[in-house]
């Protein structure tokens, strides 16, 4: 009966689960649970965060921010994830990047180009101008937090493009790396988890199922594709869901 209360007490520490029934399941039940949990959480897993969809998807929509360093631990600790692959795009002003040598923009030298040049010629700047680049320092520190925590950033420089009705779009599309990257890595996991409800990855997706992977989609319930959702099945999880354990709390 000892090793039947420490399996219960193992699945629940580590799972935070809240399972009904679980009160009435027998010593060999409680065995055979926890041979497939571990079993679970014994999957080489990687995950890969589309940046652009799960701001704008899912914080814009969500109402609170998500805590970086929580996410990471959660994908961690609820998933065991070995690897976790960040996809998103950073403002770069003059910053000369070669896209031939290089696979993401290198932070540190960003950071001192920006505030090398706000140092320089800041004092002929107005105040919008100043402004602008204050926040692409910022983004730029929050991204090398990110690193601090862990991720694997992959970013790209953010592009402006003219439409046609005279207005501008600034992006960073980072949909095909993010796409490349999950076929590069291919053999390296046995399970993914996509933070990403882009219904363009679906074609991979379906693939990477083909060939045996196992795959997860963490999202904004409402912002998702609907063929994703789809595909996902119960491998779909709401962020909606999540705000407990990844709340930012200032």
């Amino acid at each position: 009966m000892e090793y039947y209360e420490s399996l219960k007490e193992t699945f629940f520490s580590q799972s935070h689960s809240t399972l009904r029934g679980c009160a009435n399941v027998t010593p060999r039940g409680w065995v055979f649970i926890m041979e497939c949990y571990n079993t679970l959480m014994n999957l080489k897993t990687y995950a890969f965060i589309d940046a652009s969809n799960l701001f704008y998807g899912g914080e814009k929509s969500l109402g609170w921010k998500i805590d970086y360093k929580k996410l990471f631990v959660y994908l961690q600790k609820k998933y065991g994830a070995k690897k976790i692959l960040y996809f998103g795009g950073v403002e770069i002003e003059s910053f000369k990047y070669d896209y031939l040598k290089n696979e993401s923009v290198p932070l540190r030298s960003l950071e001192k180009y920006i505030t090398d040049y706000i140092r320089r010629f800041g004092p002929k700047m107005d105040e919008a101008q100043l402004l602008l680049l204050s926040r692409h320092v910022k983004r730029i520190k929050f991204y090398l937090k990110l690193h601090e925590f862990g991720y694997k950033l992959f970013l790209k420089p953010v592009k402006i493009y003219h439409q046609e009705n005279g207005n501008t779009q600034r992006k960073a599309n980072c949909d095909v790396d993010l796409a490349f990257h999950l076929m590069k890595e291919i053999e390296m996991y046995e399970r993914v988890l996509v933070l990403s409800g882009d219904g363009d990855f679906l074609p991979v997706l379906k693939h990477l199922r083909t060939v045996g992977k196992q795959v997860i989609v963490l999202s904004r319930g409402s912002r998702t594709a609907r063929e994703m959702r789809q595909f996902a099945g119960n491998q779909f999880t709401d962020f909606v869901r999540l705000k407990k354990e990844l709340k930012f709390e200032s």
